[in-house]
């Protein structure tokens, strides 16, 4: 019995699920660099369920940071 294959997002669809531009998607992936594609596909790059959850997990951090600070999310 083999497991299942993967699904893997690309920045794209990542952005799309959760619901934000693909520039603030790919903003967190170029500065973050503990955030790493599993796999590629030709020039695109291509992420787990866990590295979506990391995307959100320091978007949701850089709005709070801005929040603080007094400016709009």
């Amino acid at each position: 019995m083999s497991s299942p294959e993967p699904h893997l997002l690309t920045v794209g669809r990542i952005a799309s699920a959760l619901g934000v531009p693909i520039h603030r998607v790919a903003t967190v992936l170029r500065t973050r660099p503990h955030i790493r594609p599993l796999a590629r596909a030709g020039t695109l790059r291509l992420f787990d369920k866990a590295a979506m959850a990391m995307v959100r997990h320091e978007l949701n951090a850089m709005d709070a940071k801005r929040a603080s600070r007094g400016g709009t999310p």
